[in-house]
């Protein structure tokens, strides 16, 4: 029974040091970038502020599920960027500052070029292998949904679902114009 117990015991501290030591491996922007030259991937910018509420609770809650830290590890370099730091920054030999690193409050052009302006904390910009930017995402998000996003962008998912857009806007556009369309693009069953 005693060697029962101890086993027991073992394994849990175990599965805890295991829950505890898997964590997402935040980088800088410029790690990220230097990254990118041997091992390309896709870049997940976390962009916060040190008064932001709920910044510190996708930091305690969202940011430590293991789903989340799986996906955000083998998909992405994960980027924490302050969106007030005072630090210049260069991405794509282009040098971001601050606007006003003096004062409270003063936004970084990196976050603000980011988010087209819409300064909203906390928010992601998720960029392709190319330092594109394909998607931002707004505010705090539970597990599921971030984990949906990371896995949707993280596994090329996007690419597919836009080309079937295109094709249904193609299709629609021939449609209006009277033009046929070919029977293997036509989604309608055959009539017999």
């Amino acid at each position: 029974m005693k060697k029962i117990l101890f086993l027991f015991i073992f394994a849990v501290s175990i599965q805890l040091n295991a829950q505890v030591a898997a964590s997402i491996n935040w980088v800088t922007i410029e790690e990220a970038q230097e990254a990118m030259k041997t091992q390309p991937k896709k870049i997940f910018i976390d962009l916060y502020t040190d008064w932001c509420g709920w910044c510190k609770k996708m930091d305690a809650t969202t940011f430590k599920d293991p789903n989340v830290v799986q996906f955000m590890n083998q998909y992405y370099y994960a980027v924490k960027f302050n969106a007030e730091q005072k630090d210049t920054v260069n991405f794509n030999n282009f040098d971001f500052y601050n606007l006003n690193p003096g004062g409270k409050k003063g936004t970084h052009l990196f976050a603000y070029s980011l988010l087209d302006g819409q300064m909203s904390y906390p928010s992601y910009a998720l960029l392709d292998e190319n330092m594109s930017r394909i998607h931002v995402i707004a505010g705090y998000k539970e597990t599921a949904p971030l984990a949906s996003v990371l896995l949707f962008f993280g596994t090329n998912q996007y690419q597919q679902y836009h080309n079937y857009l295109v094709k249904q806007i193609q299709q629609e556009m021939q449609k209006s114009q009277g033009q046929p369309t070919s029977p293997q693009n036509n989604n309608t069953p055959n009539k017999q």
